[in-house]
């Protein structure tokens, strides 16, 4: 006989069932995904913790316990996988903010020592500038670009994912791609 759960499963909203059944069938979806889906269905279903996780092709109960208790907490995105370790992002909006405002600014020949940005004179400019980022690296300024959708092109000119410039009989317009997230994951 197992032990009285401490934070038992919440009952479960149609709509949460239904995205539960869906997201355990997915063929599409993360592994992880659908064995967490599948564990809180088997809970739900009232198997205690262990035979939930084996259900789920899992081995721990406690593993469960813990899903069952952000589900409790969150609803579906408990589904979701949360931070998978290392350390924490250091830059937080604003920092990322004043990164994507030096990449939109034309560089100056004089004061920026470039025509053209390239990683290491952001980082430079970045370093220096008194309202600036000192332990920035390159690779912090490449994620953050990544993110925003900004990706450096073969002529070293930074540009907007899923925007072009046309030649047009009235002159030059951007060309957005509406649908350039969706392609882009």
């Amino acid at each position: 006989m197992s032990r009285r759960q401490k934070d038992p499963l919440r009952p479960l909203t149609p709509v949460e069932y239904t995205q539960l059944e869906h997201v355990s069938r997915s063929q599409s979806e993360p592994a992880a995904q659908v064995a967490h889906a599948k564990a809180l269905l088997a809970v739900a279903a009232g198997r205690c913790y262990t035979e939930a996780a084996r259900a789920a092709g899992r081995r721990s109960g406690d593993a469960v316990s813990h899903l069952v208790a952000r589900f409790n907490q969150r609803g579906l995105a408990a589904l979701q996988p949360g931070h998978g370790g290392g350390p924490a992002k250091g830059y937080g909006a604003r920092e990322q903010a004043r990164i994507l405002a030096e990449v939109r600014r034309a560089p100056d020949r004089e004061v920026d020592g470039t025509a053209t940005w390239s990683l290491t004179t952001l980082q430079r400019t970045l370093r220096r500038a008194p309202d600036g980022l000192p332990g920035v690296s390159t690779y912090t300024i490449w994620c953050v670009l990544h993110e925003a959708g900004v990706s450096g092109q073969r002529d070293r000119s930074w540009c907007e994912t899923g925007s072009a410039l046309r030649k047009r009989t009235h002159g030059t317009v951007t060309v957005h791609d509406p649908e350039a997230l969706a392609k882009k994951a």
